[in-house]
């Protein structure tokens, strides 16, 4: 498989062995699935605890896409991806998505050096959480943008309101992306917006989610920003947007490859040990075909993710191509290999005592964020002229 002309290896370096391992030993230690079950029942307010995005921020998680010049580690979304990976196998909720790749990108590639240096530092360090305003709907639509920014003297005016908004609701600041100009669903006419959450006119209510995460739905009430809030100039957004939304696709596919391998292994596991008429159930013909066919679906879905990530950091023509063909994939694989964990265990797979259960909460969840399976697979098709 290839980024554009050059070719892509999908076996990870030395290095990248190295970051797995590091990510591995923390997450599995400090962020096991009885992390988020002990989240779930205290029905935390933020979702994830800040002391462990402090110390994964501590490792140089939170910067390792960002240069060294705003404080970050100079590295790539193949190393985020490793980590990414790692997270998904416990369902470990982080800020990772939402700050680093979506918020935090945004700023990156659209915003000027003084942007970059006021909200970045911080970001990598751990510090500053960040959140991404951008869905209307109950779909993930790129363009769907009906929230407007209409100048006012020294800058701009937001009215609208925004669902599904990843850790929005404990976010420092909100890149709001809205429109200036054109209809809802034009490309052009957009722009982005870095609004503090504390603005006069923000309302922010947190809306717990069925995978024990949670989003929030924002509400601009007439928010005045001045010029200086805008990320680039107003109304050519749509090439940063979609830039960034790609890179979030791949990195949330990341995360579910992780999570899909999880509950792929812990099944293979189950199916060695359980008995039924005295042998491993794992023995039955019909059993071996579904885990073989799973199998091939997660190795697939390995290879689609690395090569994303790895075009990513080669800046290759084809990003948009592999982000939608990864976020397809993973999307369908994960919620089929959760699906077809909780067939295999049986009667206890749909109880809370086994963590099977929440595997499949979180694939149905993430499927649908950033796009689903179908909304991709419709991307892709456009992309190649269909």
């Amino acid at each position: 498989m290839s980024a554009g002309n050059t070719p892509v290896s999908l076996v990870l370096t030395e290095d990248q062995e190295s970051i797995r391992r590091v990510a591995r030993d923390y997450v599995q230690r400090s962020m096991p699935t009885t992390h988020l079950r002990a989240l779930r029942d205290a029905d935390d307010a933020l979702g994830y605890a800040p002391a462990c995005w402090s110390e994964l921020a501590g490792l140089g998680v939170a910067g390792m896409v960002f240069p060294e010049s705003v404080g970050g580690v100079g590295l790539g979304f193949a190393e985020l991806g490793v980590v990414l990976e790692e997270c998904g196998r416990t369902l470990a909720p982080t800020p990772i998505v939402s700050t680093v790749v979506l918020a935090g990108g945004a700023i990156a590639l659209g915003g000027s050096e003084a942007q970059r240096q006021q909200w970045l530092p911080g970001v990598c360090a751990g510090e500053r959480v960040l959140a991404l305003a951008h869905d209307e709907g109950t779909r993930h639509a790129r363009y769907r943008v009906a929230t407007r920014a209409e100048p006012v003297a020294g800058g701009f005016r937001i009215t609208g309101e925004k669902t599904f908004v990843l850790d929005g609701h404990g976010a420092e600041a909100l890149v709001v992306v809205a429109r200036v100009d054109g209809a809802v669903g034009d490309r052009t006419g957009l722009a982005l917006f870095v609004v503090p959450a504390s603005s006069p006119g923000v309302a922010v209510t947190r809306t717990p989610t069925v995978d024990s995460r949670n989003v929030a739905r924002v509400r601009f009430d007439g928010v005045v920003v001045g010029v200086d809030a805008a990320l680039g100039a107003p109304g050519d957004a749509a090439d940063v947007l979609d830039r960034v939304l790609d890179r979030g696709a791949i990195a949330l596919g990341a995360e579910m490859l992780g999570g899909a391998l999880e509950a792929f292994e812990r099944t293979v596991a189950y199916l060695k040990t359980r008995k039924q008429f005295g042998v491993p159930i794992g023995s039955f013909q019909a059993l071996k075909h579904r885990a073989a066919q799973l199998f091939c679906e997660v190795e697939l879905s390995r290879s689609v993710v690395l090569a994303a990530l790895r075009a990513i950091d080669a800046g290759g023509p084809d990003v948009p191509v592999l982000a939608a063909a990864a976020k397809a994939r993973t999307s369908d694989t994960f919620v089929r290999v959760a699906a077809e964990a909780i067939q295999m265990h049986g009667g206890i797979g749909v109880t809370d005592e086994l963590d099977i259960g929440l595997f499949y909460k979180r694939a149905k969840v993430a499927a649908m964020t950033l796009g689903d399976g179908a909304h991709h697979r419709d991307r892709f098709a456009r992309l190649h002229g269909y």
